[in-house]
């Protein structure tokens, strides 16, 4: 049963987190208890600076990806919107006409 509040961290904290793994050579659950964070999302975060650097898996998106990938869907929904009215006006239109 999880909480109903989700911690928010800066981005210059992750961005410290981050680091704090890449030049001590500890792990990722290791700086995670060090810091009182989970290790899921340092993890997360430290998979997510590597995708950004070109180093991720393949297939991977970077955050810029991501976030382009989120506004294309926003704009396909809204797109998908506009053509359902337009296509409802047509055939409200069309019955009028043949009155």
């Amino acid at each position: 049963m999880g909480s109903k509040y989700t911690k928010r961290y800066t981005a210059e904290f992750k961005r410290d987190a981050i680091a704090l793994v890449d030049t001590t050579g500890k792990t990722v659950t290791a700086v995670a208890r060090e810091l009182g964070i989970s290790s899921e999302s340092l993890r997360g975060w430290y998979r997510q600076a590597k995708a950004d650097r070109g180093e991720g898996a393949p297939g991977e998106l970077t955050t810029a990806e991501r976030e382009e990938l989120k506004r294309l869907r926003r704009q396909n929904a809204e797109q998908a919107k506009t053509i359902e009215v337009l296509r409802k006006a047509a055939v409200f239109f069309a019955k009028e006409s043949d009155r």
